[in-house]
């Protein structure tokens, strides 16, 4: 049964609705019904009269009655919207909204308009928009991250040990600076854990001290189109806007222009100190080491426990497969530290130690019976580890206890810092001996397994039950055990030495850029923080749209995918700032990989994404329920580091740009476009040379990529004011490619949700048939009825675009909302 209801609008649109009564009847009635269509008698609320009639009809999709295209085309008036229906709590599909998508996206909102196509026949096109969970829990997971690398970053530079009263009240004011970060951010965490409510930033909160790592305005949309004669398709698109330090301000410029000012200021602040200037390549390389020594050297403990205790079950296939992954972890880590880097960290942290000696200074030699070579072991200081005593076993002489006893003394001595002659080759004996040290526990192993062999193979079958149960089963543990403990002993000496000597060079960096550089530390993980929560939001919605896409998952783990984000942002004013910003987190988030995880249930609070690393390295753990991780790749399931390639282009389109492109200077924007046009045609490469064609979706445009790309390179170099073709050629690749949509301005409510629904009719337009005639119209319809509106209201309590008539006139024809839909409001 269905029900019809029957309402009477007032004359003006500030006018409700008025009521008149309602009608039941059988769809089945319906469809028997010899024209397809019934009259009913309407009732009032309470059923007591007729207050009326109704005809309801069946119409089909594709079909329109003689006659009608003519009453419509001419009738713009009194049809001005093709909007059937809105809800804007809920949703009219379970496809878009199940209990995957509904785990991370909440409170949508729902529109779906009746369009004509140029045959003729009708599409349904529906919008959805929704908030996602992201908005906050991306950003509170890194400040909690930022904390724990911060508090870690404290103990390292205590751990640095005694240092030259000059160095030591330097690092007392560093370490006050990272106090200082660390509470300002447990601050921040602990205001975000007490909001509850919607699950965005408002654009009129964009200001705000509290929120000012969280994405502005972040959502997600949907257009799902369905037509005849063709499958369903659907375009997603992630609006945030731009992320930047709306709190700190741009009076100074953004992170483009602070960071380019601040590296030339560090040369003179390294000399004031009297510090070595580091580049940022240098300091990323420190970070680099000192993330490797914490992930490997943990590592390679274990698995040298699980050696042993593979040896003491004397089982030899679990001991070559630890070996193996032993000998690839400590090749990894000996790697790590061979570089120059290292070594002249290690001279510099010497030269900091209380009453440093130099060479040019006199040193009085230790007596010449007391210079007797001895072997050493690796808890030494410039030791080489057992490998030598692997190797040359018999030649090494002991020495008598006179010899070792001033042996002892010397080394001794020789500890203290300010007695101390730095030997600039002893970093390269301690570092080569872990590779010694494994490679001794390699020659054992390789014996024990030819032994066990040999012993196999020699001894009657009936005998070899006896034989195996007569051996010690501690006997290869016991001859392991000493080679295993020197090559935990090196690593440790090697990583501990290699900690400090980094953990120097970023206690200098740190030094030269007093108070700048943590500021901008902190200003960078805002905008990062931003950025990141808008890139998990689209990952995650265009994973769930392709699970069962086959193309896309074989592209995702062996190429990965682009992330293109469109900026409408001006090159004027505080808009610079804005949109310097915004190149640094998008830049940024180049040093992050996504994983895919099988969830361990399908409770919502199990699916949030985990991200997990430090500033220079994250990883975003995407959980998937067990129906749906099952069907992925197995190099999906196996967990392997997906990449993501991020590109910005950027246009402007308001009357600051025109004023900028007249009198200003748009170098920035050309130079952004031009920049990131060069890596999105390395990806296409790269992608056209490891995935075949037909992983890529299909679509109706004739252009193949290729040509677009061609197109897309010439109007990036071509001098032409507000040049929107640009953002139309890169979102028109980034479809092609299978990648992932992001649109921005300054809060994402009022430039971009002209942009959106521009490019959603550009796709009814080219790839689904519609018809000219209603290009405009159902642009309008989206402006005046369509989510964006919806989007405007939620952000500022008012259904009108922040526009007005002299802002519009500098705008591109295409970009103007319709009368009636803005006005001066605050935003």
């Amino acid at each position: 049964m269905a029900r019809a209801f029957c309402c009477c609008r007032g004359s003006t649109a500030k006018e409700e609705s008025t009521f008149l009564g309602s009608a039941t009847f059988s769809v089945a009635d319906l469809l028997k019904s010899r024209d397809q269509q019934i009259s009913l008698n309407l009732r009032s609320s309470d059923d007591l009269e007729a207050v009326g009639t109704v005809v309801v009809s069946r119409m089909k999709m594709g079909e329109i009655e003689d006659g009608e295209v003519d009453h419509m085309a001419t009738d713009i008036q009194a049809q001005k919207c093709a909007l059937v229906c809105e809800s804007l709590h809920g949703t009219t599909n379970d496809k878009d909204y199940g209990p995957l998508m509904s785990a991370l996206f909440k409170n949508p909102v729902c529109k779906v308009y009746r369009f004509q196509t140029l045959d003729s026949k009708w599409m349904l096109v529906r919008e959805q928009m929704a908030e996602s969970t992201l908005s906050f829990t991306i950003p509170k997971q890194l400040i909690t991250l930022h904390i724990q690398e911060d508090s870690r970053r404290i103990q390292e530079l205590k751990d640095l040990g005694e240092l030259s009263p000059h160095w030591d009240n330097l690092r007392r004011e560093v370490i006050s600076r990272y106090d200082q970060v660390i509470r300002s951010y447990q601050e921040t965490l602990e205001e975000l854990d007490k909001l509850t409510g919607p699950s965005f930033k408002p654009s009129c909160s964009k200001a705000q001290k509290y929120l000012e790592f969280i994405p502005i305005n972040l959502h997600t949309q949907r257009m799902r189109v369905t037509c005849p004669r063709k499958t369903d398709a659907f375009y997603d698109i992630i609006t945030v806007g731009a992320p930047a330090a709306h709190f700190q301000g741009f009076k100074s410029g953004g992170l483009q222009k602070l960071l380019s000012r601040y590296e030339s200021e560090k040369k003179s602040y390294s000399t004031a100190y009297q510090c070595i200037y580091y580049s940022p390549e240098q300091t990323a390389k420190a970070r680099e080491v000192l993330g490797s020594l914490s992930e490997l050297q943990p590592l390679i403990s274990s698995l040298a426990d699980r050696l042993l205790q593979a040896a003491q079950q004397r089982s030899v296939d679990a001991l070559r497969d630890t070996l193996k992954s032993l000998a690839e972890k400590t090749e990894q880590f000996v790697h790590a530290l061979k570089d120059e880097l290292v070594k002249s960290a290690l001279l510099a942290l010497h030269a900091a130690r209380p009453g440093y000696i130099s060479k040019t200074q006199t040193h009085t030699p230790p007596p010449l019976h007391l210079q007797t070579e001895m072997p050493q072991t690796p808890s030494h200081t410039g030791a080489e580890p057992d490998a030598a005593v692997c190797i040359n076993m018999d030649e090494v002489q002991t020495p008598n206890k006179e010899e070792q006893l001033a042996a002892v003394t010397l080394e001794r001595q020789d500890s203290i810092p300010h007695y101390k002659e730095y030997d600039e080759e002893e970093w390269d004996r301690v570092w080569a001996s872990v590779a010694k040290s494994l490679n001794c526990v390699i020659a054992l192993v390789d014996k024990l397994q030819e032994q066990d062999n040999n012993n196999q193979e020699s001894t009657p079958d009936q005998a070899l039950a006896d034989v195996i149960t007569s051996h010690n089963p501690s006997e290869w543990r016991e001859q392991l055990s000493p080679l295993v403990a020197s090559l935990k002993e090196c690593v440790t000496e090697v990583g501990d030495r290699a900690q400090k000597s980094m953990t120097f060079i970023l206690l200098q960096e740190a030094v030269c850029s007093i108070p700048q550089g943590l500021f901008l530390q902190q200003r960078r993980d805002v905008v990062f923080s931003q950025a990141l929560s808008a890139l998990a939001c689209g990952f995650v919605m265009r994973l769930y749209a392709g699970l069962e896409d086959k193309g896309f998952l074989q592209q995702l783990h062996l190429v990965g995918l682009v992330a293109q984000f469109e900026s409408l942002l001006s090159t004027y004013s505080e808009e610079i700032g804005m949109l310097e910003d915004m190149e640094t987190g998008i830049s940024d988030l180049n040093r992050v990989t996504f994983r895919i995880t099988e969830a361990k249930s399908d409770d919502p609070a199990e699916l949030q994404p985990v991200v997990s690393g430090r500033r220079d390295y994250y990883t975003v753990e995407i959980p998937l329920p067990q129906q749906s991780f099952q069907i992925i790749p197995p190099e999906l399931q196996e967990g392997k580091p997906l990449q993501i390639f991020p590109v910005l282009f950027n246009v402007g389109i308001n009357e600051q740009q025109t004023i900028a492109e007249r009198f200003g200077d748009i170098s920035l924007q050309e130079r952004i476009n031009q920049r990131n046009f060069e890596i999105l045609d390395g990806y296409f490469k790269t992608l056209s040379d490891k995935v075949p064609s037909e992983c890529l979706p299909c679509f109706q445009t004739q252009m193949d990529v290729k040509e677009l790309l061609e197109t897309l390179g010439q109007n990036v170099v071509t001098k032409k004011r507000k040049n929107v073709e640009i953002l139309w050629l890169a979102g028109t690749i980034c479809r092609r490619l299978n990648g992932i949509r992001f649109t921005s301005c300054k809060s994402a409510k009022d430039r971009t949700s002209m942009s959106v629904t521009l490019e959603q009719c550009a796709l009814l337009r080219d790839e689904h048939q519609l018809s000219k005639d209603y290009f405009i119209r159902a642009l309008d319809c989206m402006r005046r009825e369509g989510c964006r509106i919806e989007n405007v209201q939620k952000n500022i309590k008012c259904r009108k675009y922040a526009f007005n008539i002299l802002q519009l006139m500098a705008f591109p024809k295409c970009y103007r909302p319709p009368e009636g839909t803005y006005g001066k409001v605050d935003s």
